[in-house]
């Protein structure tokens, strides 16, 4: 197999040889196009902090020193805002030398608003497994706007699974889009694919900003809440946007983005030098998301300023989107009956709301 992202049918492939197991059977439809959803255990330690063990360090040695109580999920439980929560997971990884992985929120996560990362035994970083790398994975979840239910199987973030370094550069990335444009009306292409905020008044708000104090959200559950408890829609704006320190926001990019087949995309990092604010929290982008007729779709964008206000203008540079080959052809695309609930989307709250 090539370098790049592993595929769909990949994936079954490591399960179906127990390079990827899990304490119960793996369901076909944590499948997606370039990644695997991972699923709750049956226990969520609350923690007093976060940590991360060192280099050949066990975590169940660090959970002992930090838990302060063990909450039981099988009939499912609340995690309150502002709490630290350290959850085992159901799958664990026993990855042959020539395959890493790495992990993400999922879209539905970020948009909640409740910060995720994956710890692996000894990696030495969050959302890293290094090639090799044998044994369990664990969940620090942290809901930061609105507490949520969540239950042993429910699934708040995903993994990749990656073969060498397949990273498109700045060339290869123009090259791709003059042969299949990535972004419209155009593409700013610095260091990945540049994206910008969407400030402008259409039908319909630019934005939503979240509310405080609120009922619990149901991780499991689609269309269950209604939009006006949880959010006030941001209508118009002068191009520009003040936010407001530590409240959250929902916004999207000004361009339309489309991931090609035989690619997958990643949103990471931009310049910290920007400004004080961090933009998406989930950052996977499958094959075939925003590409075809009629597909296009906008990156929503999960904003939150740090510790001073901070205004965001229409047509600023937020995020960067890097592209990376896939291993081989996937044989299912985003938006191909694998819930896919974003495709085509513009600005678009989790699906757990109604209009």
């Amino acid at each position: 197999m090539a370098e790049g992202i592993l595929p769909r049918q990949a994936i079954a492939q490591l399960i179906d040889e127990g390079a990827l197991a899990a304490s119960e059977p793996i369901m076909a439809d944590q499948l997606q196009p370039a990644s695997l959803d991972l699923r709750l255990g049956t226990k969520a330690h609350r923690i007093r902090a976060s940590f991360l063990p060192a280099a050949g360090e066990a975590m169940a040695d660090k959970v002992a020193r930090v838990v302060l109580h063990t909450i039981d999920l099988t009939q499912g439980a609340v995690l309150e805002t502002g709490c630290v929560y350290l959850v085992p997971l159901m799958e664990r990884l026993t990855l042959p030398p020539h395959l890493s992985a790495s992990t993400n929120p999922k879209s539905s996560t970020g948009r909640l608003d409740v910060f995720t990362r994956v710890i692996a035994d000894g990696a030495g970083g969050f959302d890293f497994a290094p090639a090799g790398y044998t044994g369990a994975l664990a969940l620090e979840i942290s809901p930061r706007t609105f507490p949520v239910l969540v239950r042993a199987g429910s699934r708040l973030s995903q993994i990749r699974f990656r073969e060498g370094d397949a990273r498109l550069t700045d060339t290869e990335l123009a090259a791709l889009h003059r042969e299949t444009p990535i972004a419209a009306p155009d593409a700013i292409i610095k260091d990945g694919l540049n994206v910008t905020i969407d400030l402008t008044p259409r039908d319909g708000p630019v934005g939503y900003r979240a509310k405080r104090h609120t009922s619990v959200i149901d991780v499991d559950k689609r269309d269950a809440q209604a939009m006006r408890d949880f959010w006030d829609p941001i209508e118009a704006t002068d191009g520009r946007l003040i936010l407001d320190p530590n409240e959250f926001y929902i916004l999207m990019s000004r361009e339309a983005i489309s991931i090609p087949p035989g690619y997958a995309a990643e949103m990471v990092p931009f310049d910290p030098l920007v400004g004080e604010f961090r933009v998406h929290y989930a950052g996977f982008f499958d094959p075939g998301f925003g590409h075809g007729p009629g597909q296009a779709a906008r990156a929503v964008l999960e904003v939150r300023s740090r510790e001073v206000p901070f205004i965001l203008e229409h047509g600023q540079v937020v995020a960067r989107l890097a592209y990376e080959r896939m291993a081989e052809m996937p044989d299912r695309l985003y938006g191909d009956d694998l819930k896919s609930n974003y495709q085509g989307q513009t600005l678009k709250l989790s699906k757990h709301f109604r209009s």
